[in-house]
């Protein structure tokens, strides 16, 4: 029979293993994460837009640094870059990329209308957010330009929502915004301080302190790579390479069709094509360049696939480019209604410097037109002639060069469950906590639940020994004499 000392001994120990085993997951969860690639979705107002290119303002708007269109009315600004808190829920994350309006048009050709909104960022604290960004913009009347830098533009209505304990991707859906007092000033006066913004989305992974691996010598490895680079340099005189790569967004009107209200579909990237916001990358080419003729012949890897209502279905894939005497082509297997035609010519572009520099042979933003075959792939929508996405091109023609980097646009958003009638009256907004290898989140609230529960049984099992230490002897006999299982009489 255990005395009542011993009894709360024993207790007291299995108490003080289960928290520390508790502690290193309470701790994990608390540690502050970077923010390290993402998207953030917003469309800024989807009736200025209509107002820029109507016919009262007959005006245009142009992307800047990268950012794409998303559907008929959203613009994406990728890259993003901060810090995230699980244990306050505190917030901070840029983006880069911009847009660039212009309308009213004067007789001197300059704009009455001129205004860029650039580098978007989010900082949430304490239950409240607010979207910076960086702003030029011409004063209505006056036309006195500012050049402001993080105006905070809109509050963001959280509506309550906790940002604690997320994981990665954290991701908020159509967050409601509204206009305040210096977004409105520096928005050139075309709007007033409370006024309803479009609502802003976005999605960012989140990494935690990587701990660095200790690395041994590897004879093999070492003795591979030399044998591999000597390879490498004989084929770079051979006026052979093997690390390339295109990037072209087709043509963004295309997109926007896809994905808006009519096209009603979507993009599907594979054999290692990339998405990169504005642009699909097409990596991995191979191929031969001769820098003093100017002339590239290669091959990449990658496709693409456009699908939607109306019977739209059309796929790049196997792409080519060509480039000799200053314009470059660039060709594609296309396949639409069931049938392949290999190697298409789709767009040419403008290629009249392509020396290397700095071991990089490269072109950036070609501007590209439409031939005649391209227009036969796309069902004859444009005519040939019709101005295309531009076309970037870079090879490594030295094996210390690399190649331009994409837009970071991070992992897709978690998706949501399905929102109850009450909720689904308000926009979605809550930060998805997605289970993740990478760092804490839900995996380590659920943890840190899964000790708690040890640690009430382990509270209930010091009260059930307390209260055996209580018993009088005989009735500790007694139950020590009871059967395991009933009798039968």
């Amino acid at each position: 029979m255990p005395s009542s000392r011993s009894t709360r001994a024993l207790a007291v120990a299995l108490l003080a293993v289960l928290l520390g085993a508790l502690l290193p997951a309470a701790t994990a969860q608390a540690a502050s994460r970077t923010v390290q690639g993402g998207r953030l979705d917003w469309g800024i107002k989807a009736s200025f837009q209509s107002y820029v290119t109507g016919p009262i303002a007959n005006g245009s708007w142009s992307l800047t640094g990268g950012a794409a269109t998303v559907g008929g009315s959203q613009f994406r600004f990728h890259s993003a870059t901060g810090s995230y808190d699980p244990d306050s829920g505190a917030f901070s994350s840029g983006f880069s990329g911009g847009v660039h309006f212009t309308g009213h048009k004067k007789a001197d050709g300059s704009n009455e209308l001129d205004l860029t909104i650039s580098r978007p960022t989010i900082r949430i604290s304490g239950g409240s957010g607010m979207l910076h960004a960086d702003m030029v913009s011409k004063e209505r009347g006056t036309g006195k330009v500012s050049n402001r830098s993080q105006v905070p533009l809109a509050r963001l209505s959280l509506g309550g929502i906790n940002m604690k304990g997320g994981s990665t991707p954290i991701a908020l859906t159509n967050v409601p915004a509204t206009l305040t007092a210096e977004g409105a000033s520096a928005f050139a006066g075309y709007y007033t301080e409370g006024t309803p913004l479009d609502p802003v989305s976005l999605s960012v992974d989140t990494k935690g302190t990587a701990e660095p691996k200790p690395s041994a010598p590897d004879k093999k490895k070492d003795e591979g790579e030399e044998k591999d680079k000597a390879e490498k340099k004989d084929k770079e005189k051979a006026g052979r390479f093997e690390d390339a790569a295109v990037d072209w967004g087709v043509r963004r009107t295309f997109r926007e069709y896809v994905t808006g209200s009519i096209g009603q579909g979507k993009w599907t990237l594979a054999d290692g094509a990339q998405d990169g916001g504005a642009l699909f990358r097409f990596p991995q080419g191979k191929g031969t360049y001769d820098a003093k003729k100017e002339t590239l012949d290669a091959e990449f890897s990658g496709s693409i696939r456009f699908t939607g209502a109306h019977d739209l279905d059309l796929k790049f894939a196997a792409v080519t480019v060509a480039v000799a005497k200053g314009e470059g082509t660039l060709s594609a297997d296309v396949t639409s209604e069931g049938k392949t035609t290999k190697n298409v010519p789709i767009v040419t572009f403008e290629a009249e410097d392509f020396t290397p520099e700095d071991g990089l042979a490269a072109l950036t933003e070609a501007p590209a037109v439409l031939t005649a075959e391209g227009s036969k792939a796309f069902g004859s929508m444009y005519k040939a002639g019709t101005a295309m996405d531009p076309v970037s091109l870079a090879v490594a023609v030295d094996e210390k060069a690399q190649l331009p980097a994409l837009p970071d646009l991070g992992s897709e958003p978690t998706a949501a469950a399905e929102p109850t009638k009450k909720a689904a009256e308000k926009p979605s907004a809550a930060p998805a906590a997605a289970s993740s290898d990478s760092g804490p989140g839900a995996g380590a609230w659920a943890a840190i639940g899964g000790g708690a529960l040890l640690l009430l049984g382990a509270v209930a099992a010091f009260f059930v020994l307390r209260r055996r230490s209580a018993q009088p002897a005989h009735e500790a006999a007694d139950a020590s004499a009871a059967p395991d299982s009933p009798q039968t009489s």
